[in-house]
């Protein structure tokens, strides 16, 4: 089984003027696109051929695996960082989600104030998530292409802080691409999606 790279959820212009057309064209066909080549022709003939790609990701990291780990995580949180942004996102959360952050950050501003820090004093390439660890959720930074997937925690949404994600817009301004990310991007729909999902599995 070829491994797909996942479709954009909006047009390449859909984000704009917040992520240019462009930046989303190099992003997603030359960045995204090449993880996902890559990482057909490692598997090719190989056990991890016809595995999923969360599958992959976990048999590589047992088998320490680390350029099929790469390659597959890569692919994965692209896909996942682009339903983490949305042309409608940036509004405050509600609902269950709302609940949850009030709960693990004691409102949505200490989040914000949080989630920026951990952005901005993250060393190099890598990613910040918000996962739901136990009953609480928790901001996360991981270095280059790791990711909390095939881990206790759950991701509920992402930012890439490669500079390639912001470089083409921002500059070498990830300060500015980040609160872009979280006052007119973020989709709030998307990680309280993600949240339903893993807390409807734990009540059947």
């Amino acid at each position: 089984m070829t491994i797909m790279q996942s479709t954009l959820p909006y047009d390449q212009n859909a984000l704009e003027p917040y992520i240019s057309a462009e930046t989303l064209s190099y992003h997603y066909d030359k960045h995204h696109r090449g993880y996902v080549d890559k990482l057909n022709k490692l598997i090719e003939g190989t056990p991890y051929a016809g595995l999923s790609l969360e599958d992959i990701v976990i048999k590589a990291r047992e088998d320490a695996a680390i350029d099929i780990l790469n390659n597959a995580l890569q692919a994965w949180n692209h896909a996942f960082l682009w339903e983490s942004m949305s042309p409608n996102g940036g509004a405050t959360p509600d609902g269950r989600i709302k609940e949850l952050v009030e709960n693990s950050f004691g409102d949505l501003d200490t989040f914000r104030k949080r989630f920026r820090a951990a952005a901005l004093s993250h060393f190099g390439s890598g990613w910040v998530w918000l996962v739901l660890d136990g009953p609480k959720l928790r901001i996360l930074t991981t270095g280059n292409a790791d990711s909390p997937i095939g881990t206790r925690m759950v991701p509920l949404m992402t930012l890439d802080v490669w500079e390639h994600a912001y470089y083409i817009d921002y500059r070498n301004e990830r300060v500015r691409y980040v609160d872009t990310f979280l006052d007119k991007l973020v989709n709030w729909k998307f990680a309280a999606a993600n949240l339903r999902n893993v807390e409807t599995r734990k009540a059947a």
